[in-house]
């Protein structure tokens, strides 16, 4: 999870990343996410890989991304 998962803040969008949404986890640090493990929130834990409840800066790193 580490390093891995803080890379992907950084990679390209997916179809289904949203500003209030993600493919998989955006998390730097996914071990501290309050949400973690969730079954209805966490990519960890859907069966869609979706992450419900992205980092607070992932609106920021969406318009970024989309903006390259």
């Amino acid at each position: 999870m580490g390093n891995k998962s803080a890379n992907r803040f950084h990679l390209p969008l997916q179809d289904g990343d949203s500003p209030t949404q993600t493919v998989g986890c955006r998390h730097t640090n996914p071990a501290i996410c309050a949400k973690n493990a969730m079954e209805t929130v966490c990519a960890f834990a859907r069966r869609d890989d979706k992450c419900m409840a992205p980092p607070v800066s992932w609106a920021k790193q969406f318009k970024k991304l989309q903006a390259s």
